[in-house]
Formats: C-alpha cells, structure tokens, sequence
C-alpha cells in the first residue's frame, strides 16, 4: 500500500469563482423518464467532435451540438432487453474508422454499436456483474477498459471481440470497480478505483505481446488465451469512502470521492517493489453537495478544465494548470435542481453538458465577452 508523504500541505482552491468564463444555459432537453447516467463527447475522430452520446435505460442515443444551442437527434439504439440500465458509454473506432460506441449497464454485458447503421457491431458476455464505466484508450481507439461490480477491470479489442487481460485476483479491487482510466501518453499504464476505497495503478507492459496478438488473431475470441494481471504496481488509500471517478491529469491523477471534492496526487512508484511506494496529495477542488456517489467528472480535449455537477443541480468548472485551483465558474439555474451524474465538456471547454437523474440534458455555452 503506498504511503501518503508528509511534508506540504495540498493546496485547496477557493469558492469564488474567477470569472474567466460566463456561461449561459442554451438548451435543456427531456429524453425520457429514467435516468441519464452517462454523457460523452467523441474526440476520437475530429470530424465528429460535436456529435456526443447519452445512456439512460435501455437507450443509447447520439446527438450532435449545433450553433445556437440547437441540439439535433441524430441516431437512438434500444436494447433488445427492456431491464437493460446502461451506466456508461464511450466512443471508439474500427480499424476502418467506424465509430462505434461501446455501452455497458447492469446486466454485464457490453454492446458495442456500430454508428453508422445503429446495429450492434458485437457482444462482449465476460463480467459476472454490472459495468460501472467504460473508457477508451486514445491512442489506439479499438482498446476499450471495462471497470464491474464483479470486482474486476477488463481489456478488450472491439475489433476482434477478444477480452486480452483481465485486471484481478491476489492484489485486485475487494469491491466493486466504478472507474477506470488509459494513461494518456503511457500506452502501458491504467488507473482504476472502487467501492474498497483505492486507487490502484496497472501496468500492461509485460502482457503487451498479447495485446499486440489480439489485433491479428484469426481463431474464435473464446480461444483467445486472455490473462490474469493480478498485482497493480500501485495501490492509494487517498481517500476513506467510495472512489467513483479517477482520471489521469499527465502523469498525475484526478479522483474524487463522496466528500465534496475532487483530489490531485502525484503517484511515485516503486519498480524494485511493486505495489508499494508513495503518493504525494497536491491540490484539492471544492465541490459543495457532492456527497453522493456515481457522479462523474469530464475535461476538455487538452485537460485545461474539469467540470463537474452536484446532486443539487449545479455545475463547478475548475481549471486544472493552475495552483493554487481556480473556480471558472460556478453553473446553476432555477430549473436545474436533480443530481447531474456526469457532464461532459466539449474539445475547447465552450460547450458544457450535463445528464440529470431526472431524464433532462442541459446544455451550457460561453457567452462571448464584449
């Protein structure tokens, strides 16, 4: 277990927001009664960085933002099983460029839907229980993670089906997974937190032939000789409850608990000892009435800003290259009063979603500032 360093003191930003950006609420959409868990830009292709994707029950459904505030429907997919309740959903690609977007819920199974003609492109069965979150790595959009409540994390190829590594065992999660996170520039490296309170950090590099393998394998995916990564080279007690969001800022990270904040810590590792080392809290961000968990954070395309919503409705933009944090804006309106479980920032950070308990999306834009 890595100990948490004495010495400085994180640095906690302040409440008042700096007033660097207005925002104003452009549109506000009703998709249904139940509720929105997920909502998410594709920057996975740049000819689509407008367009994003919403999960709420057994549905699946694309929009795209346009000028204006004008939010066009461009494409909805419902789950041939109607007590399907899809948690997550992340864009990827095919080889070919396809989009498609990966979808997962409470019944463990993973859809992976085809963009172009709505139809469901493969099935991942693998997890004995629900997937909490579904991420895509960047730098090779056929890789998707899988994060359950069967206390594991997953690798897949959603070009060939095949689940490569399966993250668990001796030194795995004790509880469920709720977030799973790529490395941006270390293609070997994920981050993944739960219900047993950690953060613990995973490295591919010694299975990465297998990774390799599973873009060339031509025998069925069931034969695919899918490994056990069963010790992290990391594991972080930052927080004392539930971790339901870790995302990597650089070679630090960003995690959030129930306790009204968000947290930035540098992990130093230990190659001679893996698992062990030390963690070194640096910065933290204030999130008032963020105390129940499921609520997700979301950055734009180069990290400049996390956005993140409340259980009362409101949104908080934090920038993320600053010390101490500076609060861009603090978002609330009359209306907007359920937990917003994620939102959703565009590629500059001018647009900024957010998917409500209550059914509703809310789209917020910069106002232009004479």
């Amino acid at each position: 277990m890595a100990k948490i360093t004495l010495g400085c003191e994180p640095v906690i930003g302040s409440l008042i927001p700096s007033k660097k950006r207005d925002y104003r609420v452009t549109n506000r959409l009703q998709e249904g009664k139940r509720p929105i868990y997920a909502v998410i830009f594709n920057f996975i292709d740049s000819r689509y960085y407008n367009v994003f994707a919403t999960v709420g029950g057994n549905r699946v459904t694309v929009y795209q933002c346009l000028e204006g505030g004008v939010i066009a429907v461009l494409q909805s997919y419902i789950d041939e099983d109607k007590d399907e309740s899809f948690y997550t959903v992340s864009w990827a690609c095919d080889a070919d460029g396809t989009p498609l977007l990966v979808a997962g819920g409470i019944n463990g199974i993973i859809r992976v839907i085809d963009a172009g003609n709505e139809k469901i492109h493969k099935s991942f069965v693998g997890h004995g229980d629900s997937v909490n979150e579904i991420r895509t790595q960047a730098l090779r959009p056929s890789l998707v993670l899988s994060a359950s409540k069967d206390e594991s994390v997953r690798l897949w190829n959603v070009q060939t089906g095949i689940c490569i590594l399966i993250f668990a065992g001796a030194g795995g999660h004790r509880n469920e997974v709720l977030s799973v996170d790529f490395h941006p520039s270390d293609i070997y490296r994920i981050a993944s937190c739960g219900m047993d309170n950690t953060v613990k950090i995973w490295s591919m590099k010694e299975f990465w032939t297998y990774v390799e393998r599973s873009f060339t394998w031509e025998g069925s995916p069931s034969q695919f000789p899918t490994k056990y990564v069963q010790f992290p080279v990391l594991i972080a007690s930052i927080h004392t409850n539930y971790v339901d969001c870790n995302r990597w800022l650089g070679d630090f990270i960003l995690s959030k608990s129930v306790d009204n904040e968000f947290v930035l810590w540098e992990p130093k590792m230990k190659e001679q000892s893996p698992g062990e080392g030390t963690v070194d809290i640096l910065q933290k961000y204030p999130v008032p009435e963020c105390d129940i968990w499921f609520i997700k954070l979301s950055c734009d395309f180069h990290y400049n800003a996390a956005a993140i919503g409340n259980r009362e409705g409101k949104i908080f933009v934090w920038e993320l290259q600053t010390s101490p944090p500076s609060l861009i804006a603090r978002l609330s309106h009359v209306q907007s009063k359920s937990p917003i479980r994620q939102t959703a920032m565009s590629f500059d950070g001018s647009t900024i979603l957010s998917c409500c308990e209550d059914g509703t999306i809310w789209r917020w834009d910069t106002v232009a500032t004479s």
